[in-house]
């Protein structure tokens, strides 16, 4: 059996320039989906997939995370007293007992390489997961947990990946793969290769498992695409030594770094919802009407 994966890393440092104004001063991370941020959303799978030390890398303007996360006694107050059960508990349960929180701030933003090896010394030399919040992921089990269950079957890294347009892959890591007895072993891995140059249309998605061999290739890696540490890169290196996994998580993924796929999100956990559910539907349904 490999060992559980107790850790999980967070990268949240980006600006989030695509939604300007509103992430001037609130990070990315924090743009709700219903009544849930973005990085409660990461958070839950990763606690859900057996993360018990979140490792938040993060940046300037990044406070409003560590205060979502962190308790607020006057709030807790003001609900008891109103008798408001249901809304203190949603406040209160967002990190389970158990769980710690650690954050580390990122001096320079030299990409998501650079981001999870600012993570190595609260990680040590366990495996880990690596989880991007705008990409969001809708599934039974949450995506984490499905990569999880792949990594006790052969013990080497996983990565998440899903087919895109051909015409896409330079939005993306691109993965070659091959079919082994245990799954869908990686052959090559580069970084937004243009579509005649891409080795096929699996890209990597906002979810990876990585053994910690990955720290020692991401301090030898160079600066690749866009001058930026690229963590495709020192996968690239680790398949040298190792086996890694291209996995094809089951689930729904909203891409929710774009307006288009934040929006989509929006409306899909909308409709989903236990409470408002139905009454959107009816709202979407007059939209269409019209």
């Amino acid at each position: 059996m490999s060992k559980p994966v107790r850790a999980a890393v967070f990268p949240v440092a980006g600006r989030g320039t695509r939604f300007l104004p509103a992430t001037k001063a609130s990070p990315k991370e924090m743009l709700p989906i219903v009544d849930k941020p973005l990085i409660q959303y990461a958070v839950e799978e990763a606690v859900a997939a057996g993360a018990t030390k979140l490792v938040f890398i993060t940046g300037a303007s990044k406070r409003a995370i560590e205060d979502h996360f962190d308790s607020d006694p006057e709030l807790e107050r003001a609900l008891t007293e109103a008798g408001k059960t249901e809304l203190l508990h949603s406040i209160k349960d967002i990190v389970p007992d158990g769980v710690s929180c650690v954050y580390i701030r990122q001096g320079e933003p030299l990409g998501l390489g650079h981001a999870v090896l600012c993570a190595r010394s609260a990680v040590g030399d366990e495996p880990f997961f690596v989880h991007l919040a705008d990409d969001l992921i809708a599934g039974t089990p949450g995506c984490l947990s499905q990569m999880a269950g792949e990594f006790q079957n052969h013990g080497c890294s996983v990565v998440a990946v899903e087919e895109v347009p051909q015409e896409s892959t330079s939005s993306y890591g691109i993965v070659a793969v091959e079919d082994a007895e245990k799954g869908s072993r990686m052959t090559e891995i580069v970084e937004k290769p243009s579509p005649e140059n891409a080795p096929s249309n699996l890209a990597v998605v906002g979810r990876y498992l990585l053994v910690p061999e990955i720290f020692d290739k991401l301090e030898s890696t160079g600066r690749g695409a866009g001058g930026e540490i690229q963590l495709t890169d020192a996968i690239a290196d680790l398949l040298e030594d190792t086996d890694v996994y291209a996995y094809s998580f089951s689930g729904d993924r909203y891409d929710c770094g774009s307006k288009l796929g934040y929006l989509e999100a929006t409306v899909a956990y909308g409709l989903a919802h236990k409470e408002i559910g139905e009454a959107f539907r009816e709202i979407l349904k007059e939209y269409i009407r019209r």
